[in-house]
């Protein structure tokens, strides 16, 4: 098993190495010296950034929203997410997300929680969705991405496939 990670973050940044089509997507929180990076799937980015935008709609206006900041170096993930909770603690006014390590099925993996303000999270949520929305556009028949070389649809039985 890895390690697990508690953090209150005083930065939380989503980033990617690479060209659209390639990229990496990282997940970086800072709490004083310790910085976690983790491995995110754009699907789970969208997933998570649509979850936070809706609690923080739900709660009290969020204050002044942080800077979009860069990753930090070294950006190499400690670990790759499987899957992510999202609640909110309203004791400590503050967004908890509970990632857990991608491991297979028999293994047990690590857990971070990463306990964030209102104002982080509308920050990564606006800062996710725009990172998301970068990317290659969608099939609009399947919802993969459309490459510019060329898109094979399976909702097309082989036959013309959508234009990009």
């Amino acid at each position: 098993m890895s390690e697990g990670y508690d953090l209150t973050a005083d930065r939380l940044v989503l980033g990617t190495i690479g060209p659209a089509g390639n990229r990496l997507f990282l997940l970086q929180c800072r709490q004083g010296p310790m910085l976690l990076t983790l491995k995110i799937e754009k699907q789970q980015v969208a997933v998570v950034a649509d979850l936070l935008a809706r609690i923080v709609k739900g709660e009290r206006r969020p204050g002044h929203l942080p800077e979009e900041l860069p990753l930090e170096e070294p950006a190499e993930p400690v670990w790759a997410v499987g899957t992510i909770g999202v609640s909110y603690d309203d004791a400590e006014d503050r967004i908890v997300l509970v990632i857990e390590e991608l491991v297979a099925e028999e293994e047990a993996g690590a857990i971070a929680r990463l306990a964030i303000s209102r104002e982080q999270a509308a920050a990564f949520a606006i800062q996710a969705t725009k990172l998301v929305e970068s990317g290659r556009p969608p099939c609009p028949l399947c919802g993969s991405p459309l490459d510019p070389s060329g898109h094979e649809c399976p909702r097309t039985n082989g036959h013309r496939p959508p234009a990009v």
